[in-house]
């Protein structure tokens, strides 16, 4: 386990060492130990584009993201566990039948839809479609079949309503599944690239993926400018990650999507 651990985080190792040599490239590979590190591509990354801007960009887009899926999935999650209505079955398998159809197959309808409520190039056009995804009322649904009815029995007997059975019992009680898709859901958002590309044109609205294609456009033998904003790319999920990480098996496990 130790060796798997360490091939995998070797590419990483790679990039942090890369960015800091100046004149590392791809066919003058660097040392591994640099003997002038420097953080100059990081200075010229900031300074020579809006580097920081997008990073804001990116970061807000995600966190609204994240937030609302958090919502319409917890919320249609328990409609579907503890809700029975006709023709339950069905509408829960075309929720999970969307999950097989890719981004790329939906970008025309939902360019034409949004150029017609004129939402391109704003960040509201680029939020919506992320608003609800299957997967996340999939990941929850499952969480709350695992919480047991006798539960919501009990508050149902002493007065309670299906928002406080909602909000006091079975949110507390999926907490590892909600964790879970607070980073799927924020690893999505931020990753995201070929929607974003699509529908926010101005240089000021651009996403985190978006501009480091660019700079692979414009430093092509800059890797070290590059990699460094690969770096900066990376830093948020990493920290999300380790903030989150004794929830994910655990919710994922739980939840059935093992």
């Amino acid at each position: 386990m130790i060796i798997g651990a360490l091939l995998m985080f070797f590419p990483f190792l790679w990039t942090i060492i890369t960015s800091i040599s100046p004149g590392a490239g791809l066919t003058l590979a660097p040392a591994l130990f640099p003997d002038n590190p420097s953080l100059a591509a990081y200075l010229q990354l900031f300074t020579e584009r809006p580097f920081g801007q997008v990073m804001v960009n990116s970061l807000l887009l995600a966190v609204i993201t994240t937030v609302v899926q958090l919502f319409t999935s917890a919320t249609a999650g328990y409609a579907f566990s503890r809700l029975p209505f006709r023709g339950q079955g069905v509408v829960f398998a075309i929720y999970l039948a969307t999950m097989m159809i890719p981004l790329q197959v939906l970008i025309v309808p939902l360019f034409s839809e949004l150029k017609a409520f004129g939402l391109l190039n704003t960040y509201l056009g680029a939020l919506l479609p992320t608003f609800a995804t299957a997967f996340g009322i999939f990941l929850l649904r499952q969480a709350i079949n695992q919480v047991p009815r006798e539960l919501d029995e009990a508050a149902t007997i002493d007065g309670a309503g299906h928002f406080r059975i909602f909000w006091t019992i079975i949110l507390p009680n999926i907490r590892p599944a909600l964790a879970t898709l607070v980073v799927f859901a924020f690893m999505g958002s931020w990753n995201s690239f070929l929607w974003p590309l699509v529908v926010l044109r101005s240089p000021e609205l651009q996403t985190l993926p978006v501009a480091l294609a660019g700079l692979v456009g414009q430093y092509t033998t800059q890797w070290d400018v590059v990699m460094a904003g690969s770096v900066v790319s990376v830093l948020p999920m990493l920290a999300l990650y380790i903030f989150a990480q004794k929830y994910i098996i655990q919710g994922v496990a739980s939840s059935g999507i093992k």
